[in-house]
C-alpha cells in the first residue's frame, strides 16, 4: 500500500492510500490543436483514435505504486507519462504525482490492456486540493528521460493545457453513475498528460516532477526502468 507524505497549511502527516478504483483519464488535452498532436503521435504507433474524449479507463488499482525507485516490465517499448493525480480519502482530495508507464506495443491493440501491464509509480508527496485548485492551471508538468546516456527533457507545460480535475471528476461520475457527487473515497484518478517533446519513446529512466510557481514548491520522483527477459 503506497504511503504518503501530505503537505497542507495543517502541517504534514504521513499516510497510507489504500485504492478501490485506479482510473486513467485520457485523451484530456483543453487545446484542440494539441490533443490532435497526441492522437497522431499514438497513431504514428499504431494507436486507434478515441470514439469520445475524454475517455477513463478503469484498471487494476493494484497497479498503483508508491515512490519506487525502480519497475520491471516485458518487452522494451513502454514509456512513461507524467501526470497529475487527484486522490480521494477520508477527510477530501489530495494532489500528487504520477506516471502512467504504457505497453506501446500493446497500445496498438488495446489502450485499456496496455495501461494494466505496468506499474503506475507516484511522488511520495501529496498537496491539499484546496490549496492549489485556485491556481491549478499554472501547475507546470515536467519530465525527463536518459537517451543515448543523457539527461533530455521529453514533457514540459502548464496544466493549462490539460481538462481541469473538476471537469474531469464530473465526467467520471456522470460515466460511472450518472450523478455529480464527489469522487468516491479510495479513487485514484491520473487526470492526463502532455505531448512528448520528440515524440513517445521508451527509456532506462524516467524522471518527473510537479511544480508549484505561486507557493514555490515542487513534488518530484524518478525510477528506472528493467526490461525482464522474454521467453517462449
Amino acid at each position: 500500500m503506497p504511503i504518503f507524505e501530505r503537505h497542507s497549511q495543517s502541517g504534514e502527516l504521513l499516510i497510507s492510500f489504500e485504492a478501490l478504483d485506479l482510473v486513467m483519464a485520457g485523451w484530456t488535452g483543453r487545446d484542440e490543436a494539441a490533443l490532435r498532436h497526441h492522437i497522431e503521435e499514438l497513431q504514428a504507433l499504431g494507436v486507434h483514435p478515441p470514439s469520445k474524449t475524454p475517455l477513463f479507463y478503469r484498471i487494476d488499482p493494484g497497479l498503483l505504486t508508491g515512490a519506487v525507485e525502480e519497475i520491471k516490465v516485458v518487452g522494451k517499448a513502454t514509456s512513461g507519462e507524467a501526470e497529475a493525480v487527484v486522490l480521494s480519502m477520508a477527510d477530501g482530495l489530495w494532489v500528487g504525482l504520477g506516471s502512467d508507464h504504457t505497453d506501446r506495443a500493446f497500445e496498438a491493440h488495446s489502450v485499456q490492456l496496455s495501461k494494466q501491464l505496468c506499474r503506475k509509480p507516484m511522488a511520495g508527496t501529496l498537496w491539499s486540493y484546496d490549496e492549489v485548485i485556485d491556481h491549478w492551471d499554472e501547475l507546470i508538468l515536467r519530465a525527463h528521460i536518459v537517451e543515448n546516456g543523457e539527461r533530455v527533457l521529453y514533457q514540459e507545460g502548464a496544466l493549462a493545457s490539460v481538462r481541469r480535475p473538476e471537469e474531469l471528476m464530473a465526467s467520471y461520475r456522470a460515466e460511472l453513475d450518472g450523478n455529480d457527487a464527489p469522487l468516491p473515497v479510495g479513487t485514484a484518478l491520473f487526470s492526463g498528460t502532455l505531448p512528448a517533446i520528440g515524440g513517445i519513446r521508451p527509456s532506462s529512466r524516467f524522471e518527473m516532477e510537479l511544480e508549484d510557481p505561486i507557493l514555490a514548491r515542487s513534488m518530484s520522483h524518478a525510477f528506472s526502468i528493467a526490461t525482464l527477459p522474454e521467453i517462449s
